[in-house]
């Protein structure tokens, strides 16, 4: 049986003849069938309207929509006007929270920036100077060291001395400031809901459609609310900052503690331990390394929304690429997303070196006397004197010259005007090509589809995937959409969030199987995926409407860059994972290299695939909604319109709308991942 399974030509046949029945059973006919039936109505759905005078067929009467938009506003004014728990009225409590965390915050800007201040305007007088840049560079060169080694210290110390001598200190310090606030509150608040979710199971259950929402709602959406809330300020940009930050050091510390060994647990019981005990001297300490992939996660997201948070109040080199960006100042804009992925690579490596701190190393840091063990802490101390003092008669020595500083600003500008100058007939006649070939017969395609029919398909397609379930699930969120009066926009997103999802998995997915081959291939891509990740989501746009101007194209661009890394990671994650011993069994057969992969490779990790591509799907919608700085005409245009007019009803409904359209391609693809393992064999 084995024999003639992998026999090679065996392998190159198409198979029996198949009947009508095992044609039908196969689901060819349904997928076909859908997309005629679609592709019809999207493109006569016009001339029937026309024929039948029945303007319900493309629109949904605007009489048939509730007033999501009023009902949610009414509710936000009486929120915040009316509203009291135990006499306190929510006003206060808001204002409560943001005096919580402006003490902290102004205690680090304080340390890192301002210095001791006494007093405010023109009667503020300065005690203290910040920490100099000097006593800055020595802490997290000592921080590397205590975390690992000296390379490490070298990198986190050549990271810092380079927002120095390029001239984003100070604007790196107020971010760096945010992050040293919104991290512990964000990590600190996720460990304890996660344990929470941990230990009892309605919580767990209660916080799962909370998380799903909290990751798929557009950032721009929950800005308006907080911005109603707590006001334009720094405050807002840190309770924006947590919650989007929040949702994976959740959901990472509910995995942990569940992978923590039952042996060790039962240990933990047997020597008397109460719950508490049995929790932060057992359990936590057991799943610290991957409770700090979690850290690190927190620590990526706030590093990515210093940008967007700038929006409403923010400093620092978020409010630098924004600014850059309304300027069209290309040059700036890179300079300022430079110094963001710098730092945030040192405060990556930090976490993850951290985090994977061997015990052995631990229990020499803790040997020997008081000097010894503090050794590092004791030389900052002393670093930071000498640079107060110093500072006094060197100035250089506090700040860093600004006649030493180096601009690349200049540099970009000249070398996109390069590209932009020599290439522009060769990237307009591409941007022509596909567009018209591509994404308009696709955006044709998608807006032409009839409200009507369309929650019909989208429920049909949940049925067929995941049974009544999903399909019930799939039913009452596009429902939602569409009484909201938000269809076409919703398929504008579709259309637009498709297209550019369809060609990062084009170009990811040969990646991912490129870097797989081998370990150079995969240092070279890694670096290249790396380097996508960290740069901030606003510095993609400005390149791209320097080059290919506003619109759906330079969407597309932006959108592509940002979401690639899944596609690229989950098909290098498949292939790598694949048994040794199947591919074996085709070699032996004598499948050629192109059969291995196209027969019996692809074929394997088509699930990895899916969940590759459900990532790429979140990322692109959530940077669809940046997009609509480039002039797109879908649901993140209407978001952005919410936060300039500060619309809470309006931010929360079509904020909303976008998660809906995640949740159900997250649902759909997760039911086809679990069928197609089922099918290969790899789950029950």
């Amino acid at each position: 049986m084995m024999q003639a399974d992998t026999d090679p030509q065996a392998l190159k046949q198409t198979g029996p003849r198949r009947s009508v029945g095992d044609l039908l059973r196969s689901g060819w006919v349904f997928w076909g069938g859908l997309f005629v039936v679609t592709w019809a109505l999207s493109t006569y759905a016009f001339d029937i309207y026309k024929l039948l005078d029945a303007r319900w067929i493309v629109r949904f009467p605007a009489a048939w929509q509730p007033d999501f938009e009023g009902a949610i506003s009414g509710f936000m004014d009486w929120l915040l006007e009316d509203a009291s728990l135990f006499g306190i009225q929510f006003r206060e409590m808001t204002r409560a929270v943001a005096a919580m965390i402006e003490a902290p915050y102004d205690v680090v800007i304080g340390v890192l920036v301002e210095g001791l201040v006494i007093g405010q305007g023109r009667d503020a007088v300065q005690l203290l100077p910040p920490l100099s840049w000097v006593a800055v560079v020595v802490s997290v060169v000592a921080l590397g060291h205590y975390t690992k080694s000296w390379a490490l210290a070298t990198l986190t110390g050549a990271c810092f001395i380079y927002l120095a001598i390029f001239g984003q200190w100070e604007s790196a310090m107020v971010t760096l400031s945010s992050v040293l606030i919104a991290v512990p509150l964000a990590a600190g608040g996720g460990l304890l809901l996660g344990i929470g979710a941990y230990r009892v199971r309605w919580i767990d259950l209660a916080m799962r459609p909370i998380l799903d929402l909290m990751q798929t709602v557009p950032v721009f959406a929950y800005l308006v609310p907080i911005l109603f809330m707590f006001g334009f300020g720094p405050v807002s940009a840190l309770v924006a900052t947590v919650i989007y930050a929040m949702p994976p050091m959740i959901r990472v510390t509910i995995v942990a503690l569940r992978g923590v060994p039952e042996e060790l647990a039962e240990l933990g019981r047997m020597v008397g331990c109460t719950p508490r005990q049995q929790m932060w001297k057992v359990l936590v300490p057991s799943a610290k390394p991957t409770i700090m992939v979690g850290v690190n996660q927190v620590i990526m997201l706030s590093l990515n929304m210093v940008i967007i948070a700038s929006m409403i109040g923010a400093g620092g080199l978020g409010y630098d690429v924004l600014t850059a960006l309304r300027r069209l100042d290309i040059g700036g804009g890179i300079e300022a997303g430079i110094a963001i992925v710098v730092l945030a690579i040192a405060l990556d490596r930090l976490s993850q070196e951290y985090a994977t701190r061997t015990v052995t190393r631990i229990a020499a840091q803790s040997q020997g006397g008081f000097l010894r063990r503090h050794r590092w802490s004791l030389s900052i101390l002393a670093v930071i004197a000498l640079t107060y003092l110093g500072g006094i008669i060197w100035p250089w020595i506090q700040s860093y010259p600004a006649s030493a500083e180096i601009s690349t600003s200049a540099f970009w500008t000249r070398a996109m005007e390069y590209i932009n100058v020599t290439y522009f007939d060769t990237l307009d006649a591409i941007k022509t090509v596909i567009l018209q070939w591509f994404m308009l017969p696709v955006r044709k395609f998608f807006t032409g589809i009839p409200w009507a029919w369309g929650l019909i398909a989208v429920t049909l397609i949940g049925l067929r995937v995941g049974g009544w379930r999903l399909g019930l699930l799939v039913f009452c969120l596009a429902g939602l959409i569409i009484l909201a009066g938000l269809w076409t926009p919703a398929m504008m997103t579709v259309y637009l969030c498709g297209v550019s999802v369809a060609i990062a998995s084009t170009i990811g997915i040969p990646l991912g199987i490129f870097a797989a081959g081998n370990p150079t291939s995969n240092r070279v891509v890694g670096a290249f995926i790396d380097t996508l990740q960290t740069l901030p989501s606003f510095v993609y746009l400005i390149p791209v409407v320097m080059l290919f101007r506003v619109g759906d194209f330079s969407a597309m661009i932006a959108i592509v860059a940002y979401a690639l890394a899944p596609a690229v990671r989950y098909a290098a994650h498949g292939i790598r994972n694949i048994d040794p011993q199947i591919v074996e069994a085709g070699i032996v057969s004598g499948c050629t290299q192109g059969q291995l992969m196209r027969r019996i490779k692809l074929p394997m990790i088509v699930p990895e695939l899916l969940l590759g591509l459900n990532q790429t799907i979140m990322l692109a919608l959530s940077m669809l909604v940046i997009t609509a700085l480039v002039g797109t005409r879908d649901l993140g245009q209407d978001v952005y319109i919410a936060l300039t007019k500060a619309d809470t009803g309006q931010g929360i409904v079509v904020g909303l709308a976008v998660a809906f359209i995640a949740i159900i391609a997250d649902r759909i693809l997760a039911a086809s991942a679990h069928r197609m393992r089922r099918r290969l064999g790899m789950e029950q």
